[in-house]
């Protein structure tokens, strides 16, 4: 074919046509005569010296046939076309630039229910279903749908147990991108999100947002069951949970079950004896981090929660809450065998001991055996001859705080315990009960 034939023909093109089975379409004049070389032509070889054609080859089946190598980075692939694609993640190159494409920062699709905008109308639909409730992507597998495309793609990964997402620091693995970009910052200690009342800062913004409702006061999860609302909506979600009973976490090995996750997770140290978290300044060690933060207080003697009564500090929530029943009267705590009630589930337990017998603190320096740990403590110091508690006035040490309290009396005269029938007090609870049997007569 002489180079003027071939001219008109490709000159004549204005449709589609094939060539190794692409489409193409041709919309500008080809000049051969610009041409300062003469060439192997073929029609074919012309469209693609031109970039009006891109060939689609057949896959090189064997991973060994790469002949096409990056001079950056050794990385070897196929075809001339993949390679070119590579050095251009590396040069920043983008050769291909949309006539059609948004300024920075312009939004032109606004939602006409609310006031967001969108840089493009695909956003705008996929925003739209919000408002209408739409939800098209339905899991084939349950009967969840999605508004979006992406979140059903990342459901079925529940299903499927996938995740694709890998620490490059440890074996974790993730469903998702944000999961892994979280979990990342537990290596790397960036925590970008700063509260702005207090110093505090967070790796989330998430947590961040959490945080600040304890300043605000904010409880926007409320339970649909009851009266009870909630910062967050994991604590909510663990809340329901007591108004169904249902505890879908259990013990592989004494198949106690439990409510919530977490809780398994310390159950199963009792039976494993790790303990996690170390005291820094002494060698106590927790397997709960809430035992540690209340074992500090020891070292530090900080007692953050007082009693709006009688202003007495605990170092400890619980121990508050049991000392205002005291002012109340209040007890819940009711024994199954006698008519006695208890402010606190601990002072019940002790109390059904003395019913059944039990001593389950045993000495390991003798046989003796107790009801109670506090005594076993104290008894241990009859072989130790610890006596930690000392008096500040006379220096005279005791190995019991009660003793050292009543020793306290006699440098003060304080006499709380009073007789009844007759003026006469005392330091002691002992004291006192020896006075009353010289009024009744009895002979112990």
């Amino acid at each position: 074919m002489s180079e003027v034939n071939v001219k008109e023909e490709i000159g004549a093109i204005e449709g589609p046509m094939k060539v190794q089975g692409v489409d193409i379409k041709v919309k500008e004049e080809i000049d051969f005569y610009k041409e300062e070389e003469p060439i192997d032509f073929t029609f074919e070889n012309y469209l693609v010296k031109q970039e009006k054609l891109v060939i689609i080859e057949p896959p090189r089946l064997h991973a060994e046939n790469k002949p096409c190598q990056c001079n950056k980075c050794n990385k070897g692939f196929s075809y001339n076309s993949h390679l070119i694609k590579h050095q251009r993640t590396t040069s920043g190159e983008k050769p291909y630039e949309c006539k059609n494409i948004n300024k920075a920062g312009e939004k032109p699709y606004q939602c006409s229910k609310c006031d967001k905008a969108f840089s493009r109308n695909d956003s705008l639909i996929e925003h739209q279903r919000i408002h209408i409730g739409e939800k098209p992507y339905q899991c084939s597998q349950c009967d969840k749908a999605f508004s979006h495309k992406g979140n059903l793609i990342k459901h079925n990964r529940t299903h499927t147990g996938e995740k694709p997402y890998q620490c490059s620091q440890c074996d974790k693995a993730f469903s998702q991108n944000g999961h892994l970009v979280r979990h990342q910052k537990t290596h790397t200690g960036e925590k970008t999100y700063q509260c702005c009342q207090c110093e505090k800062s967070f790796s989330r913004n998430d947590a961040l947002i959490d945080h600040q409702r304890m300043h605000t006061g904010e409880k926007p999860y409320q339970c649909s069951q009851c009266d009870k609302a909630f910062s967050n909506i994991g604590n909510l979600m663990k809340h329901k949970i007591t108004h169904t009973g249902e505890k879908p976490y259990q013990c592989s090995q004494c198949y106690k079950a439990f409510s919530q996750k977490g809780s398994l997770i310390i159950h199963k140290r009792a039976h494993t004896g790790k303990k996690p978290y170390q005291c820094s300044q002494c060698d106590k060690a927790f397997s709960r981090i809430g035992n540690l933060m209340k074992h500090k207080r020891t070292h530090t003697g900080e007692k953050p929660y007082q009693c709006s009564q009688c202003y007495k500090a605990f170092s400890q929530k619980g121990s508050l809450i049991i000392h205002k029943r005291a002012h109340t009267g209040n007890k819940p705590y009711q024994c199954s065998q006698c008519d006695k009630d208890f402010p606190s589930k601990g002072h019940l337990i002790q109390h059904q001991r003395t019913h059944t017998g039990e001593k389950p603190y045993q000495c390991s320096q003798c046989d003796k055996a107790f009801s109670l740990i506090c005594n076993l403590t104290q008894h241990q110091r009859t072989h130790t001859g610890e006596k930690p508690y000392q008096c500040s006035q006379c220096y005279k040490a005791f190995s019991q705080k009660g003793t050292l309290i009543i020793h306290k009396r006699a440098h003060t005269g304080e006499k709380p315990y009073q007789c009844s029938q007759c003026d006469k007090a005392f330091s002691n609870m002992g004291n006192l009960m020896k006075h009353k049997r010289t009024h009744t007569g009895e002979k112990p």
